[in-house]
């Protein structure tokens, strides 16, 4: 589990491609230090296993699923990336319950400083069928970082970057039409299933009660 607060900006080593087989190397300064091989780590929202560790960068391999659900299509040799090492059990819970398996790719449409302001606004259009779990300031993992819904309208997304967010990210090189990985709050998919759950219930006890006559 991760809590979408960014540990370090890492980029992009090399891709390589081989058949179907897909590997991705990330130079890190920081926290390689701390990986052993087999470990997870979330790499722009992504939950990867660590294969190939060395003392500046790991190596991941893609399944084909993470290729083409995620945003990894567009990340070239120097692309920033966004790092997270799995949260301690002692560790001090910041951000929100952050999984690392996408959800949909969400599509940036602006980032943008405020007029005369430090804060940053980031626009995105996401996909409708992820809008039921979106409401304003609730949160939304973006490219792995813990953030809050300013506001929505439709598929399109508002929300709000304060200027350590834009800092220590890869929000401030993305461009319009870039991709990005989004994963809705974990608690709002529970409660859709178990409120279906008893909406079944409730339609098959209607059902016995019609066949029995009342």
């Amino acid at each position: 589990m991760f809590t979408g607060i960014i540990e370090e900006l890492g980029y992009v080593a090399s891709s390589n491609t081989k058949g179907q087989q897909r590997r991705i190397t990330i130079s890190s300064s920081r926290l390689v230090r701390e990986l052993k091989q087999g470990d997870s780590i979330s790499v722009s929202g992504v939950c990867l296993t660590a294969v190939d560790i060395s003392k500046t960068s790991f190596t991941c391999d893609l399944a084909e699923e993470t290729w083409l659900r995620t945003s990894f299509s567009r990340l070239k040799p120097n692309a920033l990336v966004n790092l997270e090492l799995p949260m301690r059990a002692n560790g001090r819970f910041d951000g929100h319950v952050v999984q690392g398996h996408v959800d949909g790719v969400g599509t940036v449409m602006s980032f943008e400083q405020v007029r005369d302001g430090n804060d940053y606004v980031l626009q995105l259009n996401v996909p409708s069928e992820l809008t039921r779990y979106i409401v304003a300031k609730g949160s939304l993992a973006i490219e792995g970082i813990s953030l809050t819904v300013a506001a929505m309208d439709g598929t399109n997304v508002r929300v709000a970057i304060i200027p350590h967010t834009a800092e220590v990210t890869n929000l401030r090189s993305l461009k319009p039409g870039d991709p990005v990985n989004l994963e809705v709050d974990v608690i709002a998919k529970y409660v859709e299933k178990m409120i279906g759950v008893e909406k079944t219930k409730s339609q098959i006890t209607v059902e016995k009660l019609v066949r029995a006559g009342f």
